[in-house]
């Protein structure tokens, strides 16, 4: 009598992987060459550290933002396209409900959340990352309107002006690095999870 068996697929596929080193990288470069560009005109009373931030002066900082800018935004195409195109988007990522959400949050606060398959995302981190992908969209569109406000009248009306566009492009950056902290805790908690998304990892079909 045979029995087959199911071939290990990576948890996390290469092109995943690469998509993710290259976004957490723009990430970086846009967030400290951001933290120039506020300096240079703060909209709140208080100012970053010269020692975090990149591009050493204003026009080094906006050169390295706008590069950054459109790498970011390239690269979250590509990974939004494959995970359309796959369907790895609704496999993945849902379904979401608050009552999902609520249930895997109170797990995870009593340790009781397993993390054996890690190509399974709970329902925190489905809305997690869902959430990500819209803010790094709104700080790509709020971008726009900062650098080309005439340019994109439309956009600029939706958000509500241009000084509007300017706290929706900082309070984006915030929640993103909000994300970013929490992310590199679970990373801390669960290390296996960053050795998967540098070299992947297998598991069962």
């Amino acid at each position: 009598m045979s029995q087959s068996t199911a071939a290990p697929k990576a948890s996390h596929p290469r092109w995943l992987r690469l998509t993710h080193w290259l976004n957490a990288l723009a990430v970086l470069v846009m967030v400290t060459s951001g933290w120039r560009i506020y300096n240079a005109s703060p909209l709140y009373d208080f100012s970053f550290p010269t020692g975090i931030t990149l591009g050493g002066w204003l026009g080094g900082a906006l050169q390295w933002h706008f590069a950054a800018m459109w790498f970011l935004a390239l690269n979250g195409l590509v990974y939004l396209a494959i995970n359309l195109a796959s369907g790895r988007l609704s496999r993945r990522f849902f379904p979401v409900s608050p009552s999902g959400v609520w249930r895997d949050l109170g797990a995870a606060l009593r340790g009781r959340l397993g993390h054996a398959d890690l190509s399974h995302y709970n329902q925190v981190q489905r809305l997690a990352y869902l959430f990500v992908m819209l803010d790094i969209a709104l700080l790509v569109i709020s971008g726009l309107v900062l650098w080309k406000s005439v340019q994109f009248p439309l956009l600029r009306e939706l958000l509500g002006g241009y000084d509007a566009a300017r706290h929706v492009h900082f309070i984006a950056m915030t929640l993103l690095m909000a994300f970013v902290a929490v992310h590199l805790v679970m990373v801390a908690l669960v290390p296996k999870t960053l050795l998967a998304m540098i070299i992947g990892r297998k598991e069962p079909v």
